[in-house]
Formats: C-alpha cells, sequence, structure tokens
C-alpha cells in the first residue's frame, strides 16, 4: 500500500495539534495557502475528511484525530532519532585551536597515531594563538604557549615545558646571520642571556612569524632560535642540528578548556594523548630529567 506524502502527513500533524491553518502555517514557516493545499491533498489521498471546516474554522473529525494520535507519536519518535544522532555527532567531533607554529612543525605530522588511537573522534584544528574565544568559535580545546596571560575561570593543563636553542642547517651551521622573528621578538636575548653565550653573529634577518624563521634556517640561511619540539623531526632526519643543544626558558605549554577536562571525556582523551606525544618527543630528543615528572594528567585549574 502506497503511504501519502510525508510532507502532508507532517503539515496535517502540525494543524490538527493547532486545530488552525493560520497558527499551522507560523509554525511551518509557510503560507496558509501552503498548509490548507496539502490538508486538502492528503484528504483526498486517504479519501477521507480530516478536518470539518465551518465559518473559518476547523475542527478534526474522529478520522483526523485517529490519524494524529498516529502521527504525533511518528514525528515525535522521529525528532527524538534526529537529535540523539546529532548529539553523537557532535559528542565525536573535538574542535583545537593551536598556534600555526605547533600545528604546522609538530601536531599535524603526529595526528595519525591520534586518529589510530582514537577512531571514534573527529579532531577539527583552528590555526590561532593569543586567547581563544571559546564562546564565538565553538572550540573545545586550545593549545598555546604561556606566554600571556588568560582569564583565571579558565580550565588549564600544563603539558610541558618549553626547550629553546638555535638550529641552523648542517652545511652552514657557521653562517654569521640570526635569524630572529616577530612572534617571538625576545628568543635571542632570552637564549643568549641562559646560556650565557657570547656569539660573533652581528648580521641578522627578521621574519615576520616563528616558524618563518625556522624554514629560513633549514634553507641554510642562518641560525634561529626554535623550540625543541618543533623542529624535532629535522633533527633525526639531520636537516637540521643544534649546536648549542636546549634549555629551558621559563615557558610552557599548556591546553586551555572553559569545561573541566572530565575522565574519559573527548577533552581529556586528547589532553592524555597531546601529553604523552611531548613526553615522548622531549624524551627522544634527551630533554627529560630523571627527576623530572611526566606531565601531569589530571587538570589543573589556573
Amino acid at each position: 500500500m502506497k503511504l501519502p506524502p510525508l510532507n502532508a502527513l507532517r503539515y496535517f500533524d502540525i494543524a490538527a495539534e493547532t486545530e488552525n491553518f493560520v497558527r499551522a502555517a507560523e509554525r511551518l514557516h509557510v503560507t496558509h495557502g501552503a498548509v490548507s493545499r496539502q490538508v486538502r491533498l492528503l484528504e483526498e489521498s486517504l479519501g477521507i475528511e480530516l478536518f470539518e471546516r465551518r465559518n473559518r474554522a476547523i475542527f478534526l473529525t474522529p478520522a483526523g484525530r485517529a490519524l494524529h494520535g498516529t502521527t504525533q507519536a511518528i514525528f515525535e519518535q522521529l525528532e527524538g532519532a534526529v537529535q540523539r544522532l546529532r548529539q553523537q555527532e557532535s559528542n565525536n567531533v573535538l574542535v583545537l585551536s593551536c598556534e600555526p607554529t605547533i600545528a604546522m612543525r609538530w601536531l599535524i605530522p603526529r595526528l595519525p597515531r591520534f586518529h589510530a588511537a582514537n577512531p571514534d573522534l573527529q579532531l577539527h584544528l583552528v590555526a590561532a594563538g593569543g586567547l581563544p574565544d571559546f564562546t564565538r568559535g565553538g572550540i573545545d580545546l586550545a593549545l598555546r604557549r604561556d606566554d600571556f596571560h588568560w582569564d583565571h575561570t579558565l580550565h588549564s593543563l600544563k603539558i610541558c615545558e618549553e626547550w629553546i636553542g638555535p638550529v641552523g642547517h648542517p652545511t652552514t651551521a657557521d653562517n654569521q646571520r640570526l635569524l630572529h622573528s616577530g612572534t617571538r621578538p625576545s628568543a635571542w636575548p632570552t637564549w643568549l642571556r641562559l646560556s650565557g653565550k657570547r656569539l660573533g653573529h652581528t648580521e641578522r634577518s627578521d621574519y615576520e612569524h616563528f616558524y618563518l624563521s625556522i624554514q629560513a634556517a633549514s634553507a641554510g640561511l642562518g641560525l634561529a632560535i626554535a623550540s625543541a619540539l618543533m623542529v624535532q623531526d629535522e633533527l633525526e632526519s639531520g636537516q637540521l642540528k643544534a649546536p648549542f643543544g636546549f634549555l629551558r626558558d621559563g615557558s610552557a605549554y599548556h591546553l586551555l578548556s572553559p569545561h573541566p577536562l572530565n575522565a574519559g571525556g573527548k577533552r581529556q582523551r586528547f589532553a592524555q594523548w597531546v601529553a604523552d606525544e611531548c613526553q615522548r618527543g622531549l624524551t627522544q630528543l634527551g630533554l627529560m630529567q630523571n627527576d623530572e615528572p611526566a606531565p601531569p594528567s589530571p587538570p589543573q585549574v589556573r
């Protein structure tokens, strides 16, 4: 048996609930005539009158009341199923805001391991820096270095400390040019102060962004201050070398969240994974001291 069109049944259901074609049209965002036509088509398809029309008012007939009892239950079940599917989809998506250098040079090459370990989660990556706007951006987590202050109401999890040092191409490591970055203008002064070294390099080049200065170092244009984790792959492949090693500059990487990182939730799962990846990378570079604890798993509120 062929069923009537679903659209006609939906229009009838709202009209039966309101017993008014005008209010039904407002609910459906259509014209009064559209509701009337769909109901009439349904009645013609069934061969039964569903409404009694008197003096511009409508009243359900016994057949109409019987049909409405069924359509009401069906559409409530359908709406519930759609809502559950949308909620499930939302729960499986993790939106991460990440500083561009971290995203391009460290995180993205390691995401295959994240997807393999968490096949049920979809990671949406947004490249951004500074204070994240969780309300307007639809962001779940933000990965940031603590070179700015954030609101104390945000939940903060320290992932790992920052290690910095000069890097250059192996064949041009004696290049006398120092590569500076506009987004980390104090990188060279900080390293020189902490290391106590005095370099004879007098020439300099300036780049707008941190990752551009690292890319210039890879191209043999001079020495750039780099984050150890951000150049781990190039150090291991031999594309870059760090002639003076790395030292901690006092800053650290944090995950920021507007909500607590509940155990087992998608935020906590990503937090644990990224903390493990950072620890793995620093250990491979020989930078984790034996007495230094691994990044904590439970969230710390800042």
